[in-house]
């Protein structure tokens, strides 16, 4: 019996060495291939708004958390609220785990909804890294100018009221569809102008005068306009999205889902505020690419979440950070991608409905 033990004990470390030689030989197979390579990270958007902030941010930090030590570029792709990069980056980007990218929060529900020819990936079917942001400390607010003729929620809603003009940059932008959702799922009079470059062309627009606001990410306001929020600015905030209690820091900013007039309405606001509290900031890389770098990929995506330098740069501009893992995200996916045939046909008339605004 001793003799047995002994041996048993004996195979269980030499299988133990060989797990560990063959870990180890993948972790040099992935150094190799990284080192002296550049890994780009695409943005949907140009310079200057809250994912560029986003991926910048990451592309400081995320090289050293991969083996080998490749060098993180940053490489703005805008158009069509980031449709033109999401189809890039699913369709004809290297699938060999030197690309990744970051697009708005609503493509993976358009790619769910599966009705616009546009439209080339399927959001199941990605790469998935995580998202830096669950709206754990933010949110998506309507901003708007004090000087607008629309100043609180009750004229907004009031019947025959003055349409706010609102910016936006295209079909499937959160922006624009959270928007959309405003409008229609809590009856308030807002008119669009889409075809904006990007983050910053629309906060210039808002200046001017050129539209009377927009909804954005808080996050964003705080890294670029942090004027804005304080008392006196020529802005102030009318409704929070993707929360499901008000901001601490502006506890008369009410939430869409307590606006909400039915229960019809407030099960869509929930249903399409899943990608923004679950995917505010998503990463992916293409479909594909071989599964030791993408294990690779995933790993320092949550490790760079946790350096205290990513942390301290994220303060420093004002950035919540709240990380979801690419189990969580693609979890949320699978939840979404089952919801109640009736909620799919409700927010499928929505877009289709809305699809020239």
């Amino acid at each position: 019996m001793r003799i047995f033990r002994i041996l048993l004990a004996a195979a269980a470390a030499i299988l133990a060495a060989a797990t560990l030689m063959r870990t180890q030989a993948r972790a040099d197979s992935v150094a190799d291939f990284y080192r002296g390579k550049d890994l780009t990270i695409i943005v949907g958007y140009g310079p200057g708004g809250g994912y560029d902030l986003f991926a910048r941010l990451l592309a400081r930090h995320l090289g050293r958390h991969i083996p080998g030590d490749p060098n993180v570029i940053v490489q703005n792709m805008p158009g069509a609220g980031s449709l033109r990069a999401t189809n890039y980056l699913y369709n004809v980007a290297p699938k060999d785990g030197t690309t990744i990218g970051i697009f708005a929060s609503d493509m993976p529900l358009l790619g769910l909804l599966d009705q616009n020819p546009a439209v080339q990936f399927d959001p199941r079917k990605f790469t998935w890294l995580g998202s830096s942001s669950r709206l754990a400390n933010d949110a998506y607010v309507l901003i708007v100018r004090k000087d607008a003729p629309v100043k609180t929620i009750e004229d907004a809603r009031r019947p025959g009221g003055s349409d706010l003009v609102l910016g936006g940059t295209a079909e499937g932008a959160a922006g624009a569809d959270v928007q959309k959702i405003l409008r229609d799922a809590l009856g308030l009079h807002l008119r669009q102008v889409l075809g904006y470059r990007d983050t910053s062309a629309i906060f210039l627009a808002m200046e001017r005068g050129e539209v009377m606001g927009r909804t954005v990410a808080l996050s964003a306001i705080r890294a670029t306009r942090p004027d804005w929020l304080k008392p006196g600015s020529d802005f102030h905030l009318l409704v929070a999205f993707a929360r499901r209690t008000r901001l601490p820091d502006f506890p008369n900013v009410p939430t869409a889902r307590e606006l909400a007039p039915s229960e019809a309405a407030r099960a869509l606001i929930e249903f399409t505020e899943t990608p923004l509290m679950t995917m505010a900031r998503p990463f992916a890389a293409p479909p594909g690419i071989p599964a030791e770098r993408a294990a690779v990929l995933r790993t320092a995506f949550m490790a760079t979440h946790r350096d205290p330098q990513y942390i301290a740069d994220a303060a420093a501009v004002g950035v919540e950070i709240s990380p979801v893992s690419a189990d969580e995200l693609m979890t949320s996916l699978d939840e979404m991608a089952r919801a109640p045939r009736e909620t799919f046909t409700y927010v499928r008339k929505l877009y289709a409905t809305n699809k020239g605004d």
